[in-house]
């Protein structure tokens, strides 16, 4: 074989292999928070980015391939941002022969109308698209809104929220919006955002940059990723183990009053689950030592949430 042949191969492995890894984490995921249930009518929120591109994507493949069923309605809020390609997606949707609606709203010039000049736009541009996502989903009769947030984005919003908002607060993978009207999910919560970066270029996506939020300079989430991305080079496995513990929270250990009941403790109460041991031990255990590998001893199949129960 020669050496062209030979990287040709290794290149098709490595896809395979991201491929496999991506629909695993977020059968996973679908799994671990009951995402999506039999007759479900998910609509995927659509933006032109990687990270949508590859929710859809994978969301088609365990359409195809698990024992339930549940239907999908790709959507894109055409924002009229000047030198956005209209054609792009319906072109994209088409050759995927998937349900597709696109809406047209100029909350362009709402945002650049409200918001003065080198303030940032994600707060007003956020609500608005939201809101429309929500009466559209509303008109569809969907089931679940799902939204292309990975494990980068809640731990940025993680620390967005302790640094600028004073509260321990991520994105949740799974909720109900404030009316009550809507599920909403995030099956990418499992999934790196470098692993969506490689997928998405071997995919092709036809990928459309935000010229609205995009081009915004200083933004406090730029600072927060710029942040994590230094922590990940100068200490591998310190991103995963800080995702481990916003899924292994001990309310006991904090100081919110409105999680635990801190009054009522006395030497009577008993250990409390989860709770104190003294010092805890500073080194790492050879089985979290495991946890750190890409791949993990746990294989699972990536249609594991069909057990309906």
């Amino acid at each position: 074989m020669s050496a062209n042949s030979k990287s040709e191969a290794k290149a098709v492995y490595n896809a395979n292999k991201l491929h496999k890894r991506l629909r695993r984490q977020v059968g996973q995921a679908i799994a671990d928070y009951n995402m999506i249930e039999a007759g479900d009518k998910v609509m995927v929120c659509l933006s032109g980015g990687k990270d949508s591109y590859a929710l859809l994507a994978i969301l088609q493949h365990l359409q195809a391939h698990a024992p339930v069923d549940f239907e999908l309605i790709a959507v894109n809020l055409d924002q009229k941002q000047p030198g956005f390609p209209k054609d792009v997606l319906p072109q994209y949707l088409d050759s995927l022969g998937i349900a597709y609606r696109i809406i047209e709203e100029d909350t362009y010039s709402i945002v650049k109308n409200k918001i003065p000049e080198g303030k940032t736009t994600c707060s007003l541009c956020s609500r608005l698209r939201r809101g429309i996502l929500y009466r559209t989903a509303k008109e569809l009769g969907v089931t679940k809104i799902a939204l292309g947030h990975h494990r980068d984005d809640i731990l940025e919003t993680l620390f967005l929220n302790m640094f600028h908002g004073g509260k321990l607060k991520a994105m949740p993978p799974k909720l109900v919006s404030d009316n009550g009207e809507h599920v909403v999910i995030r099956p990418l919560a499992y999934c790196k955002e470098s692993d969506l970066e490689r997928f998405a270029q071997i995919k092709e996506f036809p990928i459309i940059p935000c010229n609205l939020c995009g081009s915004q300079k200083n933004l406090q989430r730029q600072a927060i990723k710029e942040m994590l991305n230094s922590w990940e080079r100068h200490y591998p496995g310190r991103i995963e183990s800080m995702f481990r513990a916003v899924q292994n929270v001990v309310p006991s250990h904090l100081m919110d009053c409105t999680l635990f009941n801190f009054k009522e403790i006395d030497r009577d109460s008993g250990v409390i689950n989860g709770g104190d041991i003294g010092f805890d031990q500073p080194e790492l255990s050879s089985l979290q030592l495991a946890n750190f590998t890409e791949e993990g001893t746990n294989e699972r199949l990536d249609i594991q949430f069909i057990d309906a129960n």
